[in-house]
């Protein structure tokens, strides 16, 4: 899980800020507004037809919601090409998202069977990680100011007019007070997946079983989309060959908490053990 802070400025030159939390898909939405502008009419405009935007999405694709989309498609109801226009969207971008990691992502289960206990189409592992994106992106666009958008610990973050990079910390999962490091970040995306919050909720699609051997897995890159996506499929892989899975991918880095409380991180944020200190470079792609 991560948190957001400011950083680079100065105690006499600390740049107006303002933020908003609302609860939406059944989680704490932060948003967070930086620089001239953030305290604008069109400002306050602006952030309330994020959150109504990520209320539609949660409309369209939550499957707790009877009569969403995705619940429709589910039952064989609505078929994808009749369905909104961002359904087909979400589903091209999943079936990348399995191509990407072999397999180990997906939002459909093989061999039209479902997984114990899983649904036969849910694409929320991807969902999510798609609206924060979206609505860091459309609020960035004109308003001139730093934002940064915040969804259960899955961070989008966008640069204004003057950028000043975010403090993302990384926190340890086995102690949620302590900080392992603090990733600075002007654009891009951080997501984590892993134990703390929820328990042991990932499946391995090869196998149908939940996996945990490791106790966290923390993504940055340019894509909050694609570092949630790769967050989720380097847990279900395990500490060694998730960390390799993302070490090859250009634009992405990676931290690894595996069960035994082992720090690892790929070749990008490497160095002196990365505990309690914050990694070096911004890591904006």
């Amino acid at each position: 899980m991560t948190a957001t802070e400011a950083t680079g400025a100065t105690e006499n030159t600390v740049p107006t800020r303002r933020a908003w939390v609302e609860q939406v898909m059944g989680l704490p939405v932060s948003i967070h507004l930086r620089g001239r502008g953030s305290r604008t009419p069109e400002a306050e405009s602006r952030v309330q037809a994020a959150y109504d935007e990520l209320r539609a999405v949660d409309v369209l694709f939550s499957p707790y919601l009877w009569d969403s989309e995705v619940s429709r498609i589910d039952r064989g109801e609505l078929r994808v090409e009749d369905a909104h226009p961002l359904v087909a969207e979400v589903v091209a971008l999943c079936e990348s998202a399995a191509v990407l990691t072999g397999g180990s992502f997906t939002a459909f289960y093989l061999a039209g069977e479902a997984l114990p206990g899983r649904r036969g189409f849910d694409p929320t592992g991807l969902v999510k990680g798609w609206a924060v994106q979206r609505a860091a992106e459309h609020l960035a666009a004109g308003l001139g100011c730093d934002v940064s958008v915040n969804a259960g610990g899955d961070i989008a973050v966008r640069p204004g007019a003057d950028p000043l990079p975010w403090r993302i910390g990384i926190e340890d999962p086995a102690d949620p007070a302590r900080v392992l490091a603090v990733l600075p970040l002007t654009r891009g995306g951080v997501a984590t997946s892993g134990t703390a919050r929820r328990g042991r909720h990932l499946v391995d699609p090869a196998s149908g079983r939940t996996v945990a051997d490791a106790l966290s897995v923390t993504v940055v890159g340019p894509s909050l989309l694609w570092a949630d996506v790769l967050a989720t499929a380097a847990f279900v892989r395990g500490p060694v060959a998730g960390l390799a899975m993302v070490e090859g991918l250009t634009g992405y880095e990676a931290l690894v908490v595996a069960g035994d409380g082992a720090l690892t991180t790929t070749s990008g944020l490497r160095g002196a053990d990365p505990r309690d200190q914050t990694l070096t470079g911004d890591m904006s792609g």
